[in-house]
Parts: structure tokens; sequence; C-alpha cells
């Protein structure tokens, strides 16, 4: 079940705490729940996933982009990702989530997330991520200006520039199809 008291906890706190330029990052806390996790008595992956979903509302309470979508009349949805597990995350354990937009192209906003244990990494994750409405994907720059941001996208980093190249490479659709 999608955990939307968790949700609502975090828009609730973000808005209580000052604004933040679309490009700083957000740091959410969060503590690892009996729900959490899986066989192996550690965080589901597919949780983890969510929690990334749930620091990335606060991100976009903070910079104004909930705003933007509410008057805009936009969704926002996840066109990929890339997400590396380096730490369990174990039941009870208190981690904190930083969530920043590192840069956008002509279609995307990327998204850089990850998840801590004290000073240890557990998770890092690449997202691209679109803006929509009823005719498809609003181009970024329309989208910074709806958020009051002129200035160009800052340079993507290399990995991220590396990622979104070999994405390029990839077949779509996918050549087996189950033999369907």
């Amino acid at each position: 079940m999608y955990p939307i008291i968790r949700v609502v906890k975090e828009i609730l706190i973000a808005r209580r705490m000052p604004s933040l330029a679309p490009l700083d990052s957000y740091v959410s806390h969060h503590r690892c729940w009996p729900q959490d996790i899986d066989t192996y008595m550690e965080m589901n992956n597919g949780r983890i996933l969510t929690i990334l979903d749930i620091g990335r509302t606060g991100l976009a309470q903070r910079i104004g982009l909930l705003a933007a979508l509410s008057k805009n009349r936009w969704g926002l949805t996840v066109a990929g990702n890339s997400i590396m597990y380096r730490k369990r995350i174990r039941p009870f354990a208190k981690f904190r989530v930083v969530s920043k937009c590192v840069g956008w192209d002509a279609r995307f906003v990327y998204v850089e997330q990850s998840i801590w244990i004290g000073p240890d990494c557990a998770v890092q994750a690449l997202l691209r991520t679109a803006v929509t409405d009823k005719n498809g994907i609003v181009k970024p720059a329309l989208l910074m200006a709806a958020m009051d941001l002129r200035d160009p996208s800052p340079a993507l980093p290399d990995w991220v520039q590396n990622w979104i190249d070999a994405d390029k490479t990839r077949p779509w659709p996918p050549t087996d199809n189950g033999g369907i």
C-alpha cells in the first residue's frame, strides 16, 4: 500500500520550511518501519523507490514545483531511472534522503537522490522526470519560467550525460515480448 500518511507528513513539514532555489538540495528524514522490509529483513527495493518519491515531493514543495503544477494543471512523471544499492537499510534504521535537481535538457528534468545512514551512502538514484499536460511533455523551459527561473540549465555532470547517451542506445520497444 502506498504510504500516503508519509507523503502528507512530508508536504506539511516542507510547507513550514523556507523556500529553496530550484537547484538547491532538500533533505528529508525517515525511518525503516516493519511494513518497509522484505523477506531478507531489509528495506524492500520497491519501497526505496517510494521513499525517493516522498523525498522528491518535499523538494517539489520547497522549490515551488507543486504550486506551478497546480496552477497550470500539469502532472509529473518519472520517465526513467538508474539506481545503485550499496548498503542495506535494516528495520528501524534512521536515514535521510537528499534530493536535488541537477539540470534539464529540451525534454526532461534530471534529479539526483541519495539515501544516507549516518555518514554512509546506502542508495543513489538518478531520475529522468517530465512534467506533462493533456498534450504530452511540457518543455522544461516552460516549467522553469512558471517557477520564475530564467537561467539556463547548469551543465549536466559527465556521469549524468553519459547515462543519457547510453540510454539512447537501448532498443525500444524491447525485442523480446515474451512470445506474444
